[in-house]
């Protein structure tokens, strides 16, 4: 799996309408904010989060969290966007641009497994988004699938994967990939994350039927 600098820090990140940073300062104190709500949501869930604890988690006054949101259910959705953005530039930055078909599947596979073991905070975070922010929860599994089926289109047409309806295997291997990272990224870590994701690309390969 290829390496290299953090893909989502020279990211754009989101503030409410009409409030977005227009300095390099300003676009840091927003990060700050986004990933001590990434905190604060994660330990202690929607409701029980306050703006006191992420702007006491982010070291920022009370004002800098109002200059760049207008509630805690703004920077809830958010979060949501922004969670959803960082996994797919993990993804991009992390799967090489000559992997195709199988490979560039299980290459995919472990960029996010990795990120699931260094942010478990997003599946409660996103789990929770279903009830507290239907719409960011929805876009941001149609987001996911959508370009796992993009990738799947891509494939097809370079000859690296047999025709089939893309959408439907897109939220297929979508739902395998979010329960593997909870089992093997939030729950326990006890498989290697190789081990894994050969398996996922025997699977893809070789189907689960008898021969």
């Amino acid at each position: 799996m290829a390496t290299g600098p953090d893909p989502t820090l020279n990211m754009p990140v989101a503030a409410s309408p009409g409030k977005e940073p227009r300095t390099a300062r300003g676009r840091e104190t927003l990060r700050k904010l986004l990933d001590a709500a990434a905190k604060e949501f994660g330990e202690l869930g929607f409701h029980a989060a306050s703006i006191s604890g992420i702007t006491r988690r982010a070291g920022t006054a009370l004002g800098s969290f109002y200059t760049y949101f207008d509630s805690k259910e703004a920077i809830f959705s958010a979060l949501v966007k922004d969670m959803s953005e960082s996994v797919a530039a993990i993804v991009s930055a992390q799967v090489p641009p000559e992997a195709a078909g199988l490979d560039r599947e299980r290459q995919a596979l472990a960029a996010f497994l990795g990120f699931a073991r260094e942010h478990k905070e997003i599946y409660r975070i996103i789990d929770e988004a279903e009830f507290a922010d239907p719409a960011s929860y929805r876009a941001h599994y149609e987001g996911t699938a959508a370009r796992i089926a993009a990738r799947f289109d891509q494939n097809v047409a370079a000859g690296t994967m047999s025709p089939g309806d893309n959408e439907v295997r897109a939220w297929a291997t979508m739902g395998m990939n979010v329960f593997l990272g909870l089992r093997f990224g939030v729950w326990d870590q006890d498989r290697s994350i190789e081990e894994i994701t050969a398996g996922v690309e025997s699977l893809l390969r070789d189907g689960i039927a008898a021969r």
